[in-house]
């Protein structure tokens, strides 16, 4: 009977910690399923939008290397009723709160959030930044992958073999309206420059004679990646030299040692 009485007090205490996991486990599950509740609300309450992020952010993807460098050298301001303007890509601000911060880790700019792969960040804006998405006057810069060939730099839709015309006169038009609203030559020397230029670098392949090429003027030079290799390439072969120079040195080394003891070896001893 004493030793139950002594026992009791550690009894209770184990009763009641296994009463306080209990009660933290459903706490967590019941937050758990409160949060998927929640995401399936932002999900069945968003917005459809009939934008596509992957199609805007090649077609932004094109204008920064095909067009922004010409317009930087010209010094020249794009006017906001341009159409290749940031401030008419609905995703721009989403696309700058990206932090690439590895090779498998993206990171949410908003919340930090991290995820393994860009798709999956896109979904998580798509669901629960969707509020912070401007539809109010913002058009979508995917619009206009026709007149910049986003399907010629992302190589989603294999060539086809018959022309089409009608397509492509379309095509043309609007290549040549964006010419004409962002680069108007009544502006000056540097808007005329710069819409010849848009006229050769993006309209002129819009035919069916196949002869015209997108992008004929070249663009930003992508140096980063020929860098990298460069630098892996120097990382690797870094120790190579060390060894290959300590070898050598140990080497000199040896040979200098058995020279002397030959050259110890071969005196004669002096005549006493």
């Amino acid at each position: 009977m004493g030793r139950l009485c002594e026992s009791l007090p550690v009894i209770l205490l184990l009763f009641a910690l296994l009463l306080l996991h209990q009660s933290l486990s459903q706490g967590f599950e019941e937050s758990e399923s409160t949060r998927w509740v929640n995401e399936e609300v932002e999900v069945n309450n968003a917005p459809e939008l009939h934008c596509s992020r992957e199609r805007s952010r090649a077609a932004w993807q094109i204008i920064q290397d095909y067009l922004t460098p010409f317009v930087e050298r010209e010094r020249y301001q794009i006017p906001k009723n341009c159409r290749l303007h940031p401030d008419n890509d609905l995703y721009r601000d989403q696309e700058q709160h990206k932090i690439h911060v590895d090779v498998f880790e993206w990171k949410c700019g908003y919340c930090k959030k991290s995820f393994n792969d860009e798709k999956f960040l896109d979904k998580h804006f798509s669901t629960r930044h969707y509020n912070l998405l401007n539809t109010t006057d913002t058009k979508c810069l995917a619009d206009l992958c026709g007149a910049l060939h986003c399907d010629f730099v992302l190589s989603s839709k294999k060539p086809k073999t018959k022309c089409n015309p009608a397509a492509v006169a379309k095509n043309r038009h609007l290549c040549e309206s964006v010419a004409n609203s962002c680069f108007p030559v009544s502006q000056g020397p540097s808007a005329s420059r710069l819409h010849e230029h848009f006229l050769r670098q993006f309209c002129d392949a819009h035919t069916c004679t196949g002869k015209d090429k997108p992008f004929p003027r070249g663009g930003k030079k992508k140096s980063g990646v020929f860098y990298l290799a460069i630098s892996i390439l120097t990382l690797m072969l870094l120790p190579l030299f060390y060894l290959l120079v300590f070898l050598y040195q140990r080497e000199k080394r040896s040979g200098t040692q058995e020279l002397r003891r030959i050259r110890k070896t071969g005196k004669k001893p002096k005549p006493s």
